[in-house]
């Protein structure tokens, strides 16, 4: 990512996100270049990572489609100008309205997780006359190397539906003359680094179509969700994720059936490394047992240390001095506004520009005005 020309910050009020779209473009490039090489591969960018409308319109461009959890997700995509058949709609708890928008617009495919949500997109598919394309979200009860928060394939997460009550809900479907049953769903979670996970995912779904097989139930689609994660730790180093390999174990793990296609849902992996939060710094403060670097951007701004426990990348932008320790601290009212601990940063002065690494993903879409805050406003590297 580069940050090297910090002239052009002068002016901008902080905090706000950088988006760095030369990086975008090279990491969409890369997931095209990788996915070209297997027949039937299709991702789908989860929006729920990062909705800023400058940097969907770039992923609109680069063929993308897209995996929206809400109806104002739908409504934010179409504005960005992505086709509604590239959308396919998640989420545990659809409302009625959102299920007759994505029906409206005659979205790709509902991801299903329950009986009773079936029930109700039959209902309305019904009233207005039309047949809804599904999948059924499959959980697979396969774990995740990953944060707690954001672990979703176990049977115990609220997600999905149980594997040994998939061939009900399947057969229950295609009792509805108004609902066609195409395949199906899975995600396993978040920031995955281990392929071993995605290999015992492939793994599971095999299982569940061998019984499908059996069952003689056909299927057009399996969807094996996202969760590839990107290396917070060394942003500079490794700004596109190991898209080579993930697309890799698919293809050689996953048993396809003839003319079934794979779709994916990567979120962060598309948008993580692209952005940064930039800080300006209020104050220096020493204490008796610590050195704070006071700054502008709050957890309102970036929630992930204080949710996750989420380290970033932090980098003095201002200050080639020698390096000292600091707690990188915001100013709301909360003793969990604290992006880091005894960091090393060069020597930081009042008035010095801060950047958060590795922002892109599930930093601006997560802010929130508590405190009566601003929300922080996105910038792309064509603008400034």
């Amino acid at each position: 990512m580069d940050l090297t020309n910090t002239n052009r910050f002068q002016g901008i009020r902080t905090p706000f996100y950088y988006y760095d779209t030369a990086l975008l473009r090279q990491t969409l490039d890369t997931i095209n270049e990788e996915t070209s090489k297997y027949e039937g591969y299709h991702v789908h960018y989860a929006v729920k990572a990062n909705a800023n409308l400058k940097v969907l319109k770039v992923i609109n461009e680069a063929g993308l489609g897209i995996d929206c959890v809400s109806g104002g997700e739908i409504k934010q995509v179409l504005k960005a100008g992505f086709p509604a058949n590239k959308i396919v709609f998640a989420g545990v708890g659809k409302s009625d309205w959102e299920i007759e928008l994505g029906i409206d617009n005659d979205i790709f495919c509902f991801n299903v997780e329950s009986i009773p949500e079936l029930e109700v997109i039959n209902e309305i598919a019904v009233r207005k006359g039309k047949t809804v394309d599904v999948c059924f979200r499959i959980n697979p009860n396969v774990g995740a190397h990953t944060h707690a928060n954001i672990t979703t394939g176990l049977a115990e997460n609220k997600f999905g539906i149980a594997m040994e009550d998939m061939l009900t809900v399947i057969h229950t479907a295609q009792q509805y003359p108004n609902i066609r049953f195409k395949g199906l769903h899975f995600h396993i979670g978040s920031q995955i680094l281990e392929m071993d996970d995605f290999i015992a995912l492939a793994k599971r779904i095999n299982e569940l179509q061998d019984q499908l097989e059996a069952a003689d139930i056909k299927t057009e689609i399996i969807n094996v969700g996202g969760g590839l994660g990107i290396d917070y730790a060394n942003p500079q180093q490794n700004p596109v994720p190991d898209f080579k390999s993930y697309f890799e174990v698919y293809n050689k793990y996953l048993k396809l059936r003839p003319g079934q296609s794979v779709h994916f849902e990567l979120g962060r992996a598309v948008v993580g490394q692209c952005g940064a939060l930039i800080t300006r710094v209020n104050y220096v403060k020493k204490g008796s047992v610590k050195q704070f670097a006071i700054v502008d951007a709050g957890m309102t701004d970036l929630i992930r240390p204080a949710l996750y426990d989420a380290h970033h990348k932090i980098v003095n932008l201002t200050s080639d001095l020698a390096e000292e320790t600091y707690d990188v601290v915001g100013p709301i009212c909360e003793s969990s506004d604290v992006f880091d601990k005894d960091i090393r940063l060069n020597t930081v002065r009042r008035g010095d520009l801060i950047a958060m690494l590795s922002a892109g993903a599930y930093g601006e879409i997560m802010a929130s005005g508590y405190n009566c805050r601003k929300l922080p406003v996105g910038y792309t590297s064509e603008e400034l």
